[in-house]
């Protein structure tokens, strides 16, 4: 028997390939128990075992005995399969989707070598079948990612479809940056909101994004492929809205252009008519928006001819439309004719976890539109950063942020770099960054499995200040490891610098 150098016996094997060897049995000995099935193949690719588990899809892929089934090529018995794949390229596939006549699994596959090193077949091993009932939250990130990526995809080959003169959506739901519960609720809805043809009505503080989410629901709705016309109302004088409505008919007074000039509604004929701050609307234009909305026709200053269209409108304000109708300020016909589907964006202080993230985004978008180098933010800087209230929301951040950049020497933004920007920013107060929770591991700490006197039992088992408690363990070593450099800490971790940030506060 084997020992330790405590003189302990151990039984384990102390040479490298008597290691792989019980590692191999082992690994093996938990697939054969734990996964839902497991197929063998040869060099040529036919299938030559099948354990009991795998035997239970043969009737829903299409066989009735195992005789059937084994001895016939892979391919032919088991849609899409990759593992011709596996032994042609002497690569493991890890972890998979496979959907088949059977359902959908979470797979891997393994190249099998003799030894001489030479592949002579593969193992499959179904690890779950119904992998959206087993992993759902996973499955739910990875679909919302894919999500996000067939949106963004979209908005980019509507752009060079179009090109750049045309009025198309810039913003996917990918560019709202946020993982937070409220911004993932606000999404989805969205997005729900999206697949209709009624008016939304966007809520929230300037600054949060409102222009930004109309975008982003225009791109994923079905006008995507029509215009997208943005009016901010309080930009435009008040003598001028109904022309710039309604459009103008040729010669309607001295000084119109003959040929006419066509309104915001005919523009976005067949597309997103984008109201911004519709809170600013004096009260006589709003009964004639009113019944353009309700009638789907226009009258052109100067014309006795109506014209239909076929606009979505998506409306925004930053005040408050429900004392505006007490007030007598605003119609209330019209507030319930824009508040179908009502959708509010949360200030950027009601989801201040997702700071960090806008911090890393904001400074390489800025970085690279600035040509200069993207600098590091230190966890104290993005601490001090997250602490405040951020009247402005996301704007004044952006804004702080670029302030920082084109500050920055060092290629590094520090907490008094941070507090001087603030200051020169005008800020009366300064919130202070919030001091670790007292009894809290600090970095550099192992924990303990001893309880401290005094502690519930309950609170020093709870899970998440544990993990926490690693995550910033890690983190700390990672940086020792890279000198600081918070890329190369983040790389070596395999997580974002957002991530990282995050795992600092």
């Amino acid at each position: 028997m084997k020992t330790d150098s405590l003189g302990h016996l151990t039984g384990l094997p102390t040479d490298g390939q008597s290691i792989l060897s019980l590692a191999a049995r082992s690994l093996f000995d938990v697939f054969a128990n734990a996964s839902e099935g497991m197929l063998l193949v040869d060099r040529s690719g036919r299938v030559v075992w099948i354990n009991d588990h795998y035997r239970r899809y043969l009737p829903a892929l299409g066989f009735e005995k195992e005789e059937d089934f084994v001895g016939r090529p892979v391919v032919e018995v088991v849609q899409n399969t990759q593992m011709g794949q596996v032994m042609e390229t002497g690569k493991p596939i890890l972890i998979d989707l496979l959907s088949n006549r059977a359902g959908t699994f979470l797979v891997s596959r393994f190249p099998l070598r003799d030894d001489a090193g030479v592949v002579i077949g593969a193992l499959g091993v179904v690890l779950f079948d119904q992998p959206e009932t087993n992993l759902r939250p996973l499955m739910a990130k990875f679909a919302l990612m894919q999500r996000e990526l067939d949106e963004a995809r979209n908005a980019l080959a509507a752009q060079r479809r179009t090109g750049p003169a045309l009025r198309q959506a810039r913003y996917s739901f990918a560019s709202f940056v946020g993982a937070s519960a409220v911004v993932a609720d606000l999404k989805r809805q969205a997005r729900r909101a999206a697949q209709t043809h009624s008016p939304i009505l966007l809520l929230g503080e300037t600054g949060t994004g409102k222009e930004l989410l109309a975008h982003a629901i225009h791109a994923s709705s079905p006008r995507a492929r029509g215009p997208l016309v943005s009016v901010n109302i309080a930009a435009v004088p008040e003598t001028l809205l109904e022309a710039e409505f309604f459009g103008v008919a040729p010669g309607a007074f001295t000084g119109a252009d003959r040929k006419g000039r066509d309104g915001k509604f005919k523009l976005a004929d067949g597309g997103t008519l984008f109201l911004d701050e519709i809170g600013d609307m004096p009260v006589g234009l709003q009964a004639k928006l009113l019944r353009a909305l309700q009638e789907g026709e226009i009258e052109p200053l100067g014309s006795n001819q109506l014209v239909p269209f076929d606009v979505r409108v998506i409306a925004a304000t930053s005040r408050d439309l429900a004392r505006l109708v007490r007030e007598g300020l605003f119609r209330e016909d019209l507030f319930y004719r824009l508040n179908v589907l009502p959708l509010r964006v949360p200030a950027l202080r009601d989801r201040a976890s997702d700071i960090p993230n806008l911090v890393e985004v904001l400074s390489e978008e800025l970085a690279l539109r600035s040509a200069v180098p993207q600098p590091e933010f230190q966890g104290q800087a993005v601490a001090l950063l997250t602490a405040q209230p951020w009247r402005g929301n996301v704007r004044e951040l952006r804004n702080v942020i670029e302030q920082l950049l084109l500050r920055c020497e060092s290629g590094f933004v520090d907490a008094s770099a941070v507090e001087a920007v603030l200051r020169d920013s005008g800020l009366s107060q300064i919130v202070p960054a919030r001091a670790e929770p007292v009894g809290s591991p600090s970095i550099g700490v192992a924990l303990s499995d001893q309880k401290p006197s005094g502690e519930p039992l309950g609170a020093h088992w709870a899970l998440a200040p544990r993990i926490r408690a690693m995550e910033r363990q890690a983190v700390q070593d990672a940086l020792s490891q890279t000198r600081g450099n918070k890329a190369a800490a983040a790389h070596l971790l395999g997580i974002s610098r957002a991530k990282l940030y995050q795992c600092l506060l």
